[in-house]
């Protein structure tokens, strides 16, 4: 088996010894001006290869700039997340409801989180606009349905997660319900009794 390996490795090598001889001679065999515009053809193929290259690096470069915070940033929108939760949870307080302690702590809360926005605006980090706009599977994930005749289907009714963009790329998707039309009861009604009438025929049958 070590004698095979060893027989294809110096046939491999014969080869390759061959094909640059063989090059080697068909360069010989080319007049000047052939020569020199084979070189050119390599000269130009090997810029274009480098300059693709500077391209790569250029744009890894500035993706690098302008994302390297995009796991951070990612992260710090459960802050925002948390301070959504608190004040929902506050309001819903029967002990505090109405009382001047709720009024001056939901303040509180919503000064700190339009300074959170205010920074990550700073950042290029911006809110994705989501109420009343039409679904839009790039920026938006539908978690329900609501009902409702006077929006057209598929309107955004209620944001239940605010959604993030960072400059030209999607942060978080914001998480919302969208509308759907009311569903008649009494077509509904009739479409079981059409089902249940095809059904019974069936079981004669």
């Amino acid at each position: 088996m070590e004698k095979e390996e060893n027989q294809h490795s110096n046939s491999d090598n014969l080869k390759e010894t061959k094909d640059k001889n063989d090059t080697s001679k068909t360069d010989d065999n080319l007049n000047p001006e052939d020569k020199i515009k084979e070189l050119e053809d390599r000269l130009a193929r090997a810029y274009a290869e480098i300059e693709n290259q500077r391209r790569r690096f250029e744009k890894e470069k500035d993706d690098a700039f302008d994302y390297g915070g995009f796991a951070l940033a990612k992260e710090t929108l459960n802050l925002i997340d948390n301070l959504e939760r608190s004040k929902f949870a506050l309001e819903n307080d029967e002990s505090l409801k109405n009382s001047e302690e709720l009024k001056r702590i939901v303040d509180h809360l919503n000064i700190i989180q339009k300074d959170m926005l205010s920074i990550l605006k700073k950042n290029n980090i911006e809110e994705i606009k989501s109420l009343e706009q039409k679904l839009d599977p790039n920026l938006h994930q539908a978690m329900l349905e609501v009902e409702d005749d006077d929006k057209e289907v598929g309107t955004v009714v209620q944001e239940i997660q605010k959604g993030f963009m960072m400059k030209e790329r999607l942060l978080r998707p914001a998480l919302v319900a969208v509308s759907k039309k009311t569903i008649n009861k009494e077509e509904n009604l009739k479409k079981d009794e059409k089902s249940e009438e095809n059904q019974s025929k069936s079981e004669e049958n």
